[in-house]
């Protein structure tokens, strides 16, 4: 594994191990103790990967398990829509190396995944760390099903393998780190007022099944209705037959059959 020449000159380190239990848990330690952050950790194998609600995630040989380690990158009320930047930076990471066409394979599943062709191919996940003083970090941990993808999962999975044969970690990797460097320093270069919206739009400009039927699981029951955006908070937007909904959480599903 190694940085990119953005990333290096933006002062970003790697720590790239052979086998950890889980690299959000390693980063989060680091920050524990003192670590500046612009830290990246790796793992060619997890033994305790997890997503979202504490799922776990299958962490085999091949693919990427990548965890960014940051202090104060934003408001600590901002930092849960890192994961719309992080999402953007993966997905322009893979058409940097993927063959012409890419673009119309690839999308952005609310909050945090990456599909292939409807798929599930990566998962992001943020976890916020208390710091002296208070201040507060962030891990943004990032999954990718390179070369293979889980089997016996409740929804579609692919691997990027199936889009560009010649795609590795190693080399999502460097050119993930170059498109989070990227997107971070614009992220902290503009207006504090108008920033978070100009991500909204970003990441809706990429989103998966915009403007049509979803169905939204959650823990008071499913809601269906039509996916119309994103609020100022990165809430889901559910258009339903009594008005629109602001959805903080919950599993996106895009057709009934999928997760009966």
């Amino acid at each position: 594994m190694r940085l990119s020449d953005d990333a290096r000159a933006s002062d970003y380190r790697l720590e790239a191990r052979d086998e950890t239990g889980s690299t959000n848990d390693d980063a989060a330690e680091a920050l524990r103790r003192g670590d500046p952050g612009h830290a990246w950790i790796t793992a060619r194998v997890q033994g305790q990967g997890r997503g979202r609600h504490g799922r776990a995630w299958s962490s085999p040989p091949g693919n990427l398990y990548a965890s960014l380690a940051l202090v104060e990158p934003c408001a600590m009320r901002e930092a849960p829509q890192l994961g719309f930047l992080a999402g953007l930076a993966l997905v322009e990471a893979v058409e940097a190396l993927a063959p012409p066409g890419a673009a119309d394979r690839l999308a952005l599943k609310w909050p945090n995944d990456l599909l292939l062709d409807g798929a599930k191919c990566a998962g992001i996940l943020l976890d916020g760390v208390g710091l002296p003083g208070g201040r507060f970090g962030l891990v943004i941990g990032i999954g990718v099903n390179v070369v293979h993808a889980p089997e016996g999962m409740p929804y579609p999975v692919a691997r990027l393998a199936a889009l560009a044969p010649d795609l590795t970690a190693a080399s999502l990797f460097e050119a993930l780190s170059g498109t989070m460097a990227r997107r971070l320093a614009a992220f902290a270069a503009a207006d504090p007022k108008s920033r978070l919206a100009r991500l909204r739009e970003d990441w809706l400009s990429r989103a998966a099944r915009l403007g049509e039927s979803v169905l939204m699981r959650l823990p008071a029951g499913d809601a269906h209705g039509r996916f119309v955006g994103l609020d100022e908070h990165g809430r889901l937007l559910l258009a339903c037959d009594d008005g629109v909904r602001a959805i903080e959480a919950g599993d996106l599903q895009f057709s009934r059959e999928t997760c009966e």
